[in-house]
């Protein structure tokens, strides 16, 4: 039964089962690359930069998803070419029980608005939680890191985005205009 309003959603869209991709739009498809048979059944680890970054960010999404059902956030994801490029995802879980086992994820390009950096996956943490506003003590804590240690973090984040203090990291990471 074809279902035109989540298939021509002007938005990627996909059905996840315990992280595996269902079935997705025809925009997800685009956006990512290839055609919407060629992620049927797929792990949604082989879109992730790193099995890190799909552990790290499952772990987080699934606390989030346990508490409200819901989760949000802005991330690096590889397109099936390879090449990276700033996500926004967004889930709703349909069964509240089990938040992974069945829900419906909308992804938005937003690589126009913020260019990707190499970073380590340390680096992508920092730079994430940065950009929620914690101090340099409240990401090492969530972290379970030295403020030090966070505080070279972002002097090589600093140095990696030719930014010249923390605010204009921000900025730059969260693609403000400067």
């Amino acid at each position: 039964m074809s279902d035109p309003g989540f298939e021509y959603a002007p938005i990627g869209l996909v059905e996840l089962e315990n992280r595996v991709i269902r079935r997705c739009n025809l925009h997800f498809a685009s956006m990512f690359g290839g055609q919407e048979s060629d992620y049927r059944d797929m792990p949604l680890l082989r879109l992730y930069p790193s099995h890190e970054d799909f552990e790290r960010i499952g772990k987080r999404g699934l606390q989030a998803m346990r508490e409200t059902g819901y989760y949000t956030d802005e991330r690096i994801m590889r397109r099936r070419d390879g090449d990276l490029f700033w996500c926004r995802a967004r889930g709703k879980s349909l069964t509240p029980d089990d938040p992974f086992r069945h829900g419906i994820w909308s992804f938005a390009d937003i690589s126009e608005e913020r260019r990707v950096v190499e970073l380590t996956p340390r680096e992508r943490e920092v730079a994430l939680l940065t950009c929620r506003g914690l101090s340099a003590k409240e990401v090492g804590a969530e972290l379970g890191l030295s403020y030090r240690t966070i505080e070279a973090h972002r002097a090589r984040l600093l140095q990696k985005f030719g930014a010249r203090k923390l605010p204009e990291l921000v900025a730059k990471l969260s693609g403000m205009p400067l």
